[in-house]
């Protein structure tokens, strides 16, 4: 590549976009560069053949003609044409009617390059700058802009268009990272996928197959395509995308326009509720997902998949908390695993690592993919690396096909210092990975050998199981005036003086109530005030005894709120017992353990619980397993605290300056 022409060339673009200075911000000039780029690009690309377009289209007049489009792509060279007789020369050529022409102009196009460029919403722009006076200007500036491909081949002018989307997100900070991922990152990521696989990769004429479910600019696409290119030139990357915003979308589209790429392999919706590539199964797959987005708008269409379909379905391994839809992306983007394998990359925050208890639905993904075991890796970042958030974040490497010594087994990488500061901050991205740091974590990764960057576990050793440990229910009992006003105040009971039932019967229905209400308290009354049971089947005995003289029979709601008021927790007292005579489970002392899965439960209860609460044992049908992965724990370095002698001399070399500056204001 010429480094002179792609200087000059966007150089000249970015001159351009000075001239709209004044009607649009900094931050909107994307909004009408990148589609003039695109246009201007797609007129240079179509000029030798423009006539050869239009002298068939004349041809095919007079009635309706099967695969129109398909004809006129032919003569054209190309995956699209325009069919109008304008082009950048003479639209400048007619300046009174230059918003008409340009409409038309773009209207001219083929269908699916037409609905990529429409996404850019620029029919609003063209209106905008003819009020301003910008229009003609523009138009004419940039037909002075030589893009024929002769001059500037694809991957060039790929290059030269990447660059553009680049510096004009730069210009919206914040709003950049919502669809453009730093380019470093994604480098980082295309080693981290191919490199294990470049033996096969560098075969002559060999095709492999690349899906971004949530594409944004295409920056995955290209670089991975641009990695295999450099790699082996005699290599073909074909590359799938989706993407659900609209401008985001037509900047991919057009990407791919110009570099080529079949733009039926680029598709506009949303990936749970639209997959554009239902059959598709790939070789490899990229992802940079929103990180902690809810998934509220598609949860009635992902939940009914999943309760229908379930592993039949994309999400069958369950479904994340609503307020992340992290989960959802990789299980849609796994069950597009070719079954002789396909690998996958997928930046995450640190959610995805830990969140969920066992049973829910994130540990029950994660559980999914390890005993799968699919789950090669995960590489810990830098903080500050991408444009809107200044968070830690994760690549996730998942594949269906792990070489041998990595079977049953998990690499973590924790890169978190591997970064330089940036001259200039753009939104939250404050540091950046140089290209010989994506080289060492790249070695890192594929060396497999555990050093303070990396360790190797078992799958088994993020599992745990998670047990329920009960201790009994022990209560004694007294009739006393304040457990009975407990009692009182008991919904339960106040609900038997209130009426389901309107007229006659519900009054008659209300007053049984209050009777019966009456009746307990009397039979309360009635009982020995000073007694204390410590057995709950002797008071049950005589709190019965004591309604039957009252003429009455407790139902069982009844008798236990009475016997729940009545009652208090003491260690002393004896064990309440179910009908089978075993111990009830004191709810208000239950607890739960973790037990790593490579342990046995019943050995690690004996030897951490037993020995502080004797009584207690373990409800098994209430065991769970649960998977998490606390990548932080594992490189955590104990930093000791400083010596108090230094802390003190501190302090008083702080009280100093203190005194000193008071001194100089007092004096």
């Amino acid at each position: 590549m010429s480094v002179d022409r792609f200087n000059e060339k966007v150089s000249f673009i970015w001159s351009v976009a000075d001239l709209l200075r004044g009607p649009y911000k900094p931050s909107q000039y994307g909004q009408v560069m990148l589609p003039m780029t695109v246009l201007r690009r797609l007129d240079c690309v179509l000029e030798p053949t423009k006539d050869k377009v239009l002298h068939r289209v004349e041809s095919l007049k007079g009635g309706p003609v099967k695969d129109y489009e398909l004809i006129l792509n032919r003569a054209a060279g190309q995956q699209f044409h325009n069919t109008s007789k304008f082009d950048f020369q003479n639209l400048k050529g007619d300046p009174n009617n230059i918003v008409a022409n340009l409409v038309h102009y773009i209207k001219s196009f083929s269908s699916k390059a037409r609905e990529i460029i429409d996404n850019f919403k620029f029919e609003e722009q063209i209106v905008s700058l003819d009020k301003a006076n910008r229009l003609y200007l523009i138009v004419s500036k940039f037909s002075e802009l030589d893009l024929h491909p002769d001059k500037v081949p694809n991957i060039e002018m790929g290059y030269i268009f990447e660059e553009l989307i680049r510096k004009f997100s730069e210009q919206r900070n914040e709003e950049a990272g919502d669809h453009f991922t730093p380019r470093e990152v994604i480098r980082l990521m295309v080693n981290l996928l191919f490199n294990p696989e470049e033996d096969i990769l560098t075969k002559p004429g060999i095709i492999k197959t690349l899906f971004d479910p949530a594409c944004g600019t295409g920056g995955m696409l290209s670089i991975s395509d641009e990695y295999l290119n450099q790699l082996n030139p005699d290599a073909r990357l074909i590359v799938f995308g989706q993407e659900y915003n609209n401008e985001s979308y037509a900047i991919c589209g057009s990407d791919m326009m110009i570099k080529g790429q079949s733009l039926e392999n680029i598709r506009f919706g949303d990936s749970f509720t639209d997959d554009g590539f239902t059959s598709q199964k790939y070789d490899y797959m990229l992802a940079n997902p929103p990180f902690g987005v809810e998934w509220k708008p598609e949860e009635d269409f992902v939940r009914k998949e999943y309760e229908q379909q379930g592993f039949d379905g994309r999400f069958g391994a369950g479904l994340p908390r609503i307020n992340d839809g992290s989960f959802l992306f990789l299980q849609h983007m796994i069950s597009k695993m070719k079954p002789e394998g396909s690998r996958i990359g997928i930046v995450f925050n640190g959610s995805p690592l830990f969140t969920g208890d066992a049973g829910s639905g994130e540990s029950n993904i994660r559980k999914w993919i390890i005993e799968n075991d699919w789950l090669e890796a995960i590489i810990a970042l830098p903080d500050q690396i991408f444009y809107n958030t200044g968070i830690y974040t994760y690549i996730w490497i998942v594949t269906n096909n792990k070489a041998q010594e990595r079977k049953g087994k998990i690499q973590l990488v924790n890169v978190v210092d591997y970064y330089q500061k940036m001259r200039r901050s753009l939104g939250q991205k404050r540091n950046e990975i140089s290209e010989q740091q994506i080289k060492d974590i790249t070695n890192i990764y594929g060396e497999f050998n555990e050093n303070e960057h990396c360790k190797v576990f078992d799958n088994e050793d993020f599992g745990y199981r998670k047990i329920t440990v009960e201790r009994p229910l022990k209560l004694n009992f007294k009739v006393v005036p304040e457990r009975i006003e407990t009692m009182r105040e008991a919904s339960a009971f106040q609900n038997l003086a209130k009426s389901r039932k309107k007229g006659e019967s519900g009054q008659s229905e209300k007053k049984a109530g209050e009777k019966l209400q009456g009746a307990i308290i009397q039979a309360l009354n009635s009982m020995d005030s000073t007694k204390v049971y410590k057995n709950r089947d002797t008071f049950e005995a005589d709190l019965l005894a004591a309604c039957n003289k009252q003429g009455i029979k407790l139902a069982a709601p009844v008798k236990k709120v009475v016997i729940n008021a009545l009652s208090e927790r003491d260690e002393t007292a004896d064990i309440c017992t179910d009908a089978k005579g075993k111990p009830e489970p004191d709810t208000e002392l239950r607890d739960y353990e973790n037990v790593p899965l490579k342990e046995d439960i019943h050995e690690y209860f004996k030897r951490e619980v037993l020995p502080h609460v004797p009584d207690a044992w373990i409800d098994e049908s209430k065991t769970k397993i649960g998977y998490e992965i606390p990548i932080t724990r594992h490189f955590y370095k104990y930093v000791p605290p400083r010596p108090l002698d230094d802390i003190e001399a501190d302090i008083k070399e702080i009280e100093k300056d203190i005194v000193r500056m008071i001194n100089e204001v007092a004096g």
